[in-house]
């Protein structure tokens, strides 16, 4: 049996399953019921293929290690995801193996969040992909349980959401022009850089197109007088910041860098969980927050909240994912300043229905819980 047909049967098992319960055409019951089961976890590895390969300023890669994730809940499913580039430190075996020790049928209440993720804290440190899994998985199945999607029970108005980003990462001339090209519907260009040819990549998108970008230097400017001297040179193009332009080890130095920016510095790799958010206070401008480093959903949403009340900036990143994945990262975007929320889209063999990018927009499907269909 394929994937999808593997998905689809899942989906009309679950429907048959909560037959006793009403739903109205977005999931929501139409009246009370008892509840009384358990969580049941299941899940499969799944590798993501690239449409084009992507380079970065360390290592390229065409494929993205992946694992799907279902919850079950008397009859209702909520899906998850876990993908692990190679940074992350996670791999299909960390994922399955941090999984297989999760025993969530103890919980009969899947609403007690913080139970289960200080749960999911003491069986194993770090696992941050796996257990932001789990995380979107359960707020899959509770805003399908409530009937609502997550931005509406945050009390987030989706016309707020901003435009995303579409991605053209380091390659060779015709290609980065053909990228170009295929970003037309997009309104903000996200540049990869942290090579020698970095100028020259901008010049190429520059003959093509004068749209704002932003720049991901992936820690390539080893220093700061260069970096200095880049940010100026971007902020004549259009540029509108600069995320992660030098090692996440060199605090002292991004920090003098932050000072005399003409661009927001917007930290990546330096950041992954909740309390990194006030160590990145004392040398970046802003923070860029993925489900898959901070955990999932429930720790996002406070570590936007935390960032917006120290002054900070936020942008919501994600990384090459399934729609899953992504569009549970889109229902905080309402909350946030930027978004690079195209993973998804740089994917050939997605298998979810989901967020939609309209006139270059972060639009978040009316559906409940993270606003997914497997396809």
């Amino acid at each position: 049996m394929n994937r999808r047909k593997f998905l689809r049967n899942i989906a009309l098992s679950a429907a048959a399953l909560s037959s006793p319960i009403s739903f109205s055409a977005f999931g929501e019951p139409t009246k009370k019921v008892a509840r009384s089961g358990k969580l049941n976890l299941s899940f499969e590895p799944y590798e993501l293929k690239l449409r084009h390969s992507f380079n970065l300023a360390k290592y390229s890669r065409t494929t993205t290690p992946d694992v799907q994730v279902r919850l079950e809940y008397d009859g209702i499913i909520g899906y998850g995801e876990a993908s692990m580039p190679p940074y992350l430190g996670e791999s299909v075996n960390s994922v399955t193996s941090f999984l297989s020790k999760l025993d969530l049928s103890q919980f009969s209440d899947p609403f007690r969040i913080e139970d289960i993720h200080e749960y999911m804290e003491t069986v194993a440190p770090d696992n941050r992909a796996a257990k932001a899994s789990v995380d979107i998985a359960l707020h899959d199945l509770l805003g399908k349980i409530m009937g609502q999607p997550w931005y509406k029970i945050w009390g987030l108005n989706p016309d707020k959401a901003p435009d995303t980003s579409f991605t053209i990462g380091i390659d060779k001339a015709d290609v980065v022009r053909k990228k170009v090209d295929e970003a037309s519907p997009y309104n903000v260009l996200k540049v990869k850089m942290g090579l020698d040819n970095d100028k020259e990549l901008v010049d190429i998108i520059r003959e093509k197109t004068n749209r704002p970008i932003c720049v991901d230097a992936n820690q390539g400017w080893d220093n700061k007088e260069k970096a200095l001297e880049m940010c100026y040179w971007l902020a004549e193009r259009n540029c509108l910041f600069v995320e992660q332009p030098m090692p996440k080890e060199k605090i002292d130095e991004t920090a003098w860098l932050r000072e005399r920016s003409p661009l927001p510095i917007i930290a990546d790799e330096f950041l992954q969980r909740l309390p990194d958010v006030r160590r990145a206070s004392q040398a970046y401008d802003g923070i860029n927050i993925k489900l898959m480093k901070s955990t999932g959903m429930h720790e996002a949403y406070k570590m936007a909240i935390l960032a917006k009340s120290l002054g900070m900036k936020v942008m919501l990143g994600c990384m090459t994912e399934t729609s899953c994945a992504v569009t549970a990262a889109a229902q905080l975007s309402p909350m946030v300043d930027w978004a690079d929320l195209d993973g998804n889209l740089l994917i050939a063999n997605d298998i979810f229905d989901g967020i939609k990018i309209i006139n270059g927009k972060v639009t978040i499907p009316e559906r409940p819980g993270i606003g997914i269909i497997p396809l």
